[in-house]
């Protein structure tokens, strides 16, 4: 059943047992293709209340026209698949746009975005059985470390038993570590090489077992600074994109972490979802050519 976006409401309002039934009939993949990289694009903004794209507070709100951005990214070449909590990746099932995909559900959503207890993400998306039963490809965790606020305790407790249960399941999961603090109430990833560093340290000991655990990584300020952050761990790593402002600064910075050893790809959402500049067909094709 490939729908159609405005039959969706339709579909899940009489025939919810069909988001079970076309996770049944998807066509999988192994993680890594042919071409031995990893290309994701990421949607999983929305479920903590992140909406904004630039001056636009709500440019993610749209949910048909952000469905159909996702449509157009993943049937660019060289687009692996996608990273979204599970009502967006039901949607793209439901609309036959997984097929062949890698399928990532992202796990701990409740930190929103601005709130007080932003920095205690608890996991409140897909479980590792969730990502079992639909028979999805990997799970992704957000680990914010705030060494001023108790929060952060309670997330990494529960993202070290997300990274076992993944494990317990032969699932891969992907961690993405930042140091952050609060700057004038608001939470700041700092992005320097000593914490980032710092970072990849924490996340890569978390859990009873590395062994299905992938690092999501920002690239640093400095993007000389790379190679020796990346020495900290063996684990395999992609890098993530964010929100960026100079869109051919990005790509330049990318290509040249991507050249680092323990760099499998990237996952990037935002900035090739709604680039500044162009459509999402170069914005996507341009970032497929770095690989």
């Amino acid at each position: 059943m490939n729908l159609s976006i405005p039959e969706l409401t339709t579909v899940r309002a009489r025939h919810p047992e069909a988001v079970a039934e076309a996770a049944a009939r998807r066509a999988r993949r192994p993680l890594i293709g042919d071409s031995g990289r990893l290309m994701i694009v990421a949607a999983d903004h929305p479920a903590r209340g992140a909406l904004g794209i630039g001056d636009r507070r709500l440019a993610m709100a749209d949910r048909a026209d952000l469905l159909e951005r996702l449509c157009v990214a993943l049937s660019r070449p060289g687009v692996d698949g996608v990273l979204a909590t599970a009502d967006i990746l039901e949607d793209l099932l439901l609309l036959g746009a997984l097929e062949n995909k890698v399928v990532m559900g992202s796990m701990n959503r409740g930190g929103l975005a601005g709130a007080s207890f932003e920095m205690d993400d608890r996991f409140t998306g897909h479980r590792a059985e969730d990502i079992e039963r639909l028979g999805f490809d990997a799970g992704k965790l957000l680990v914010r470390i705030d060494y001023d606020d108790p929060g952060s305790l309670t997330t990494l407790e529960s993202s070290a038993r997300a990274v076992d249960a993944m494990a317990a399941r032969r699932l891969p999961v992907f961690v993405e570590p930042f140091i952050s603090r609060r700057v004038d109430g608001r939470v700041r990833n700092d992005l320097s090489a000593e914490a980032v560093t710092r970072s990849i340290a924490i996340a890569s000991g978390l859990g009873g077992t590395s062994a299905y655990t992938w690092l999501k990584l920002p690239v640093t300020e400095n993007v000389d600074d790379m190679a020796e952050v990346l020495r900290t761990s063996t684990l395999p790593v992609v890098l993530l994109g964010g929100e960026v402002g100079d869109q051919e600064a990005a790509y330049e910075r990318w290509g040249k972490a991507l050249r680092l050893p323990t760099v499998q790809g990237m996952v990037v959402g935002r900035s090739l979802l709604y680039p500044a500049e162009g459509s999402v067909e170069t914005a996507v094709d341009t970032a497929v050519g770095l690989l």
